[in-house]
């Protein structure tokens, strides 16, 4: 049975390629980065895999812990797919609030698709039920 799932909702976007922060200089040149330019994070609830993706769910780093690398191929990956998947859709949450903030229409904004907390939710659920059976009755001797 693979690791419950929790996206975490950090704000990667003062980080550079290098992940080392960038210099912005004074407060008056720290202009806000954009919800639809943040990087997202997700990781596993027991913490042994994280992923930190662009807003469209694409991997720019991904950390497993060595305990992880027991794993079948095919089920690590799947585990990191659906935490890009989730990490994709916390920025989108938050791209979808600072659009409400900022005074955009609702109607507007809910004809761009962009995810809600709710769908989040219902994708972490469906993410546990379907992967509470086991993927092999098999274990290790």
């Amino acid at each position: 049975m693979r690791d419950q799932m929790a996206v975490q909702h950090n704000d990667f976007g003062q980080h550079n390629d290098f992940g080392r922060n960038k210099d912005l200089g004074s407060t008056s040149d720290q202009a806000k980065v954009p919800a639809a330019f943040q990087m997202s994070s997700a990781r596993s609830r027991s913490g042994a895999i994280t992923v930190v993706t662009t807003p469209q769910g694409l991997p720019t780093r991904v950390r497993i812990d060595r305990s992880q690398l027991e794993k079948r191929p095919d089920v690590l990956a799947g585990e990191i797919l659906r935490l890009c998947r989730q990490s994709a859709m916390a920025a989108g949450i938050r791209w979808r609030d600072e659009l409400l903030e900022a005074g955009a229409s609702r109607d507007v904004v809910d004809a761009m698709g962009l995810p809600t907390a709710d769908d989040l939710s219902h994708a972490e659920q469906l993410d546990d039920e379907r992967d509470d059976v086991p993927a092999s009755w098999m274990r290790r001797v």
